[in-house]
């Protein structure tokens, strides 16, 4: 049965290629310029496909742009895991006109895998595991049943096993995925990237002297720990932390709760839902870059490769990030700036007052940092990686054709 969706649009095409992500697209999030270089390369390849992710407010639910379509899920379901399951139905039905046509689906999430991987298919999936559910609800779920993220698990494993191909943004990551049964040899590591930006005006009201933060306000991300770091530079007077978080005012309420408290609150500039293109003026300015992952499960046992710390990078600002093994594979304590134990405030606020008060050398490890995105973390090395695994999954269906 067709969605009602493609029956209000007869004259769509029949894709060689999908892309769907249990994400909203587009946003601010890091996860958001993640699919648009990644189903970029998809859609080059093969010459236009259908991207399917999570909309609302006042993103359309269809667009087109030649050969290109997006749909979105919009549905209001307020339990996460029914709403996860309703995407997968919805995913299904999006699927379903194509699977004629279809050589590859490109999915991020179990909850877009499921759909794409029946017995019988003609298509290829490649499975792109930025995260696992399993792992990762019990933080952003947290009165979630044991039973449940069981079989998530179970889930996911299924969905792997299946897929013929599965990348990974970080060794880290691919450890855990190996965890649950995955073979090496169906592992493809391709990292996340970055533009390295040119000379960028100072942002309009930005201060004379700040430290910034870039990405989303979840409890994983550090805030309360940062906040904790700035009050411990309260002498610097003329310091100022800038946030530029990816998510709406009303999620900012608790850290900014927490800021309050603390007496931090009126050192601090908030700045949201930045378009992308702005948040490199804001990085390329600071002083500092900060990065405060916690040491929780999401980030060390399934890291993936923190765009906030290759953003920064690129801009040549120096890093100030929680040393864990997936930021280990990015930069190197003492060359692209410092790494510091996680959930340590005083140990955070230490390591911005050294790059401080020594300026020169801050100044040396943000060209080295913009020196290594350049060789070897941009967003086109990436997607070359990216189109070998394309080339490597459907080089049999080719090879076939041309006998």
């Amino acid at each position: 049965m067709r969605h009602p969706d493609r029956l209000k649009h007869p004259d769509r095409l029949e894709h060689r290629a999908a892309y769907f992500a249990f994400d909203r697209f587009p946003s601010s999030k890091g996860s958001a310029v993640h699919i648009a270089q990644m189903a970029d390369e998809l859609f080059t390849r093969f010459g236009g496909g259908l991207l399917g992710a999570i909309g609302g407010d006042d993103l359309p639910r269809y667009q087109r742009e030649g050969t290109r379509e997006i749909a979105r899920f919009d549905a209001r379901i307020p339990n996460l895991i029914d709403r996860a399951e309703a995407f997968s139905g919805w995913v299904a039905d999006h699927l379903e006109p194509h699977l004629g046509s279809l050589e590859v689906c490109h999915v991020r999430d179990p909850w877009s895998a499921l759909p794409a991987v029946p017995d019988g298919r003609r298509h290829k999936v490649v499975y792109e595991v930025n995260g696992l559910p399993s792992i990762e609800m019990s933080h952003t779920w947290p009165w979630a049943a044991p039973t449940t993220l069981g079989k998530i698990r179970e889930l996911e494993r299924f969905c792997l096993e299946r897929s013929d191909a599965v990348v990974v943004p970080s060794r880290v990551i691919g450890d855990a995925v190996q965890g649950l049964g995955v073979p090496e040899s169906k592992l493809h590591l391709v990292p996340n990237g970055a533009e390295v930006p040119g000379e960028t005006e100072r942002p309009d009201g930005a201060p004379p002297r700040y430290i910034v933060y870039v990405g989303a306000l979840q409890p994983w991300q550090g805030l309360d720990v940062l906040m904790r770091a700035f009050a411990r530079l309260a002498d610097l007077d003329d310091l100022r932390l800038v946030v530029c978080a990816s998510v709406p005012e009303r999620r900012a309420k608790p850290v900014r709760s927490l800021a309050e408290r603390l007496g931090v609150d009126g050192r601090i500039d908030w700045r949201f839902e930045l378009p992308h293109r702005e948040v490199a003026a804001w990085l390329a300015h600071a002083e500092v870059s900060v990065a405060p992952l916690t040491g929780c499960a999401r980030n060390v046992d399934q890291g993936c490769a923190p765009l906030k710390v290759i953003e920064s990078m690129a801009a040549g600002v120096p890093v100030v990030a929680s040393d864990l093994p997936a930021v280990r594979e990015l930069m190197a304590d003492g060359e692209q700036g410092r790494l510091v134990p996680a959930d340590r405030p005083a140990e955070l606020a230490r390591a911005v007052r050294i790059l401080l008060e020594y300026p020169e050398e801050a100044a040396a490890m943000g060209r080295r940092g913009r020196r290594k995105v350049e060789q070897t973390l941009t967003w086109a090395r990436s997607r070359a990686r990216l189109a070998e695994v394309y080339r490597t999954v459907t080089r049999p269906a080719a090879e076939e054709r041309m006998r």
